[in-house]
C-alpha cells in the first residue's frame, strides 16, 4: 500500500506556477485546488481555468480535491445562489478531472444551540449533495469549527441522515482539537466509516494553536496507525496553517509547507508506510 499525498498549495503562494513548483519538487503528484493567483478557484473565469490546467499537465500534477467554499456561509444566508454556486462547482471539478469537492454545514449564529438549526442544514446539505448525484463526483464535509459540524456527534448526524453515498465525510484534526475534541480517542470509531478524505494538520488544545503534524494534541500517529490497520487508501491533503489566517484564506509559504510535508512524511517513515 502507498498512501497518495495532496496539498492546498495555495499555502504556498499567490502565483498558481509558483505553487505547483514548488509542489512538484516535494515529488507530490495530486494538489487540492482552493485558489490561483489570489482567486477563489470557483470565481475563476473558463480563460484562467484552462491556463490552470495547462500548469498542471506542465508539472504532471492531478487534483485530488477541489477546496471550495461550499456550506461557508450562515445558516441565515439566502441559499439559492449558493445552490448555483455548489453546480459550478460540480462542473469545475469534472473540467478539472477533480474526485472530490470540499464542503461545510454553514456557520451557527454565536449564541445559538447549533441542534436548533439541525432540520435547515440537513435539508440544505442534502439539497447539495443531490447536486452531485449521478456524477463522479463525491462531496466530504470539513469539520470546521463553528459550523453545525464541528464536532463528531453532528458530523455524524449529517453524513448518516443525508445517507448519500456522494457526501462523505473529510478527517481534519486540527479542527477537532479547535472545539476541544481529541480526534481519535472521541471520533474515529464512530466517523472512520464515512471518512473518505484526510486533511493534515495538528493544533494545540491549551491555546488551539496550528502546529506540524504530530506536535499537538491532533492524535495524528494514532490515527495514522489505525488507517494503516484498516486499510485506507485515500487522499492525505497537507494544509499547514502556519503562517498568517484570515477570512480570505491561509499563508504558509514555500518553507512552512516544506516543513509541515517532511513532518508527516517523517510519520509516515517511521511507520514504515510507504507514500507518494
Amino acid at each position: 500500500m502507498v498512501w497518495t499525498l495532496s496539498g492546498f498549495i495555495d499555502e504556498i503562494s499567490d502565483d498558481f506556477t509558483e505553487q505547483c513548483k514548488v509542489a512538484s519538487g516535494l515529488g507530490l503528484r495530486y494538489v487540492e485546488v482552493r485558489s490561483a493567483w489570489g482567486i477563489n478557484i470557483l470565481n475563476l473565469d473558463s480563460g484562467q481555468l484552462a491556463t490552470l490546467r495547462d500548469v498542471l499537465a506542465e508539472y504532471g500534477l492531478r487534483v485530488s480535491s477541489i477546496g471550495s467554499p461550499i456550506g461557508k456561509i450562515s445558516i441565515d444566508d439566502e441559499f439559492p445562489p449558493h445552490l448555483e454556486r455548489m453546480r459550478h462547482a460540480v462542473d469545475v471539478a469534472q473540467l478539472l478531472e477533480a474526485p472530490y469537492i470540499r464542503l461545510f454545514s454553514f456557520f451557527i449564529p454565536e449564541g445559538t444551540d447549533p441542534d436548533s438549526r439541525r432540520d435547515e442544514v440537513l435539508t440544505r446539505m442534502s439539497a447539495l449533495a443531490e447536486v452531485a448525484a449521478g456524477t463522479d463526483v463525491t462531496l466530504v464535509h470539513e469539520n470546521e469549527k463553528d459550523i453545525y459540524g464541528d464536532i463528531p456527534r453532528r458530523c455524524l448526524d449529517i453524513v448518516t441522515s443525508v445517507s448519500a453515498p456522494q457526501l462523505q465525510l473529510a478527517w481534519d484534526p486540527a479542527n477537532f482539537v479547535q472545539v476541544g475534541v481529541r480526534p481519535f480517542t472521541e471520533g474515529y470509531a464512530m466517523l472512520r466509516p464515512y471518512v473518505s478524505y484526510i486533511q493534515i494538520k495538528d493544533a494545540l488544545l491549551a491555546d488551539a494553536s496550528v502546529v506540524v503534524a504530530g506536535a499537538g494534541d491532533g492524535e495524528v500517529v494514532e490515527t495514522v496507525r489505525a488507517l494503516r490497520d484498516d486499510g485506507f487508501d485515500g487522499f492525505f491533503s497537507l494544509e499547514p496553517h502556519l503562517g498568517d489566517v484570515s477570512s480570505a484564506g491561509a499563508w504558509s509559504g514555500p518553507e512552512l509547507f516544506t516543513q509541515a510535508w517532511k513532518a508527516f512524511a517523517d510519520i509516515l517513515s517511521n511507520e514504515g508506510i510507504e507514500y507518494a
